[in-house]
């Protein structure tokens, strides 16, 4: 009888503890479903990031700073060396330091960084997604969903997503690599809907005299 109960205590025990683990992983998709909602409802937006690559085994340390101006696919990125801009077609890199503009396709996974609109859609297929910390950043409370590939990934072992709970708009994204990379992306002073012009994501190769165009 003794043993009976046993085998009933951990029967209980262990559905329960798979009741938790789904209600908490409803919990994560629901706040990522409203910020995915959010997001996707705004005209336009822009925001200063900080991006930092770190791996400490190979004594890497990589940082860099600047703004976005996204709508819908189209973006806008300035940093201290390059101008990107994607016109939901081409991706013009600008190089002021070497007077060159170089014209290309965007990588996806890239432009999912740049843009949390479709950023915050890619655990829509290919991870699972937990329930993590909350975190308090000036007054805001800062919840963490831990994305995991449902898939071997050769690079990824997990993504880790910020929200801003009362707004619903993306804070942090940290991406932690299989090999010790970790890369962390901050959005700050977020302004949406903003009145811009309409040839603002329009490279016009008149605003760069003397530049060589690839």
């Amino acid at each position: 009888m003794r043993k009976f109960k046993k085998i009933v205590l951990f029967s209980l025990l262990f559905v329960l503890s798979n009741f938790l683990f789904s209600q908490t992983s409803l919990k994560a998709k629901k706040l990522l479903d409203d910020t995915s909602t959010q997001m996707s409802s705004y005209k336009n937006y822009q925001f200063n990031f900080k991006y930092a690559l770190e791996n400490t085994q190979e004594n890497i340390k990589q940082e860099t700073s600047g703004s976005i101006v996204v709508s819908a696919k189209k973006y806008k990125l300035i940093t201290s060396d390059i101008t990107q801009l994607f016109d939901g077609k081409d991706l013009y890199t600008i190089i002021p330091e070497n007077e060159e503009v170089l014209i290309s396709k965007p990588d996806q996974e890239d432009t999912a960084i740049l843009n949390p609109t479709e950023l915050i859609d890619i655990y829509k297929s290919g991870y699972d997604f937990h329930w993590d910390i909350l975190q308090i950043v000036r007054g805001n409370k800062i919840q963490f969903v831990k994305l995991i590939p449902t898939e071997e990934s050769q690079d990824v072992s997990y993504i880790l997503l910020g929200i801003n709970t009362k707004s619903k708009n993306i804070y942090k994204l940290i991406e932690v690599g299989k090999q010790r990379t970790t890369t962390t992306l901050t959005l700050e002073n977020f302004v949406i809907n903003k009145s811009i012009s309409t040839d603002f994501f329009i490279f016009n190769d008149v605003d760069y005299p003397g530049f060589y165009i690839n």
